[in-house]
């Protein structure tokens, strides 16, 4: 397993961010978030309470398809999807096909360390590559 490093900051930080580097003036650090939330209550909505069991769930019982982990958690299979397919877009599941074309979740992450600045102006600041 692995953890997933996230980071939050504004439209504007991450545009400016993304800048600084494409000018050479950033060098980004192998630990540095690749998945950036907006907010932190956008992050808290990807992992509330309910998702997280929803994890649990998955790395606990291994489910062998999506009907299954819908029995499991006692969540509608269309809800259930629509939270994985966010959660594999953010690395944490993968969604594999099983037998017969069932799709089986998996856990890729099995944990998250978040990256909060509280200075938003150092976003673009310089940085040595490492």
């Amino acid at each position: 397993m692995r953890t997933l490093n996230v980071g939050i900051a504004s439209f504007e930080e991450m545009k400016a961010r993304t800048l600084a580097i494409a000018r050479g003036d950033l060098a980004p650090r192998a630990d540095d978030p690749k998945i950036w939330f907006t907010s932190t209550e956008s992050f808290a909505k990807v992992l509330s309470a309910k998702n997280r069991e929803l994890l649990r769930v998955i790395a606990e019982r291994t489910p062998e398809s999506l009907e299954r982990l819908a029995t499991l958690t006692h969540r509608a299979k269309s809800n259930l999807s629509r939270t994985l397919k966010k959660m594999e877009a953010l690395g944490l599941v993968e969604l594999r096909r099983g037998e017969r074309g069932r799709v089986v979740p998996r856990m890729v992450a099995d944990s998250v360390t978040l990256n909060l600045s509280l200075k938003p102006e150092s976003a673009g600041k310089k940085r040595p590559a490492v």
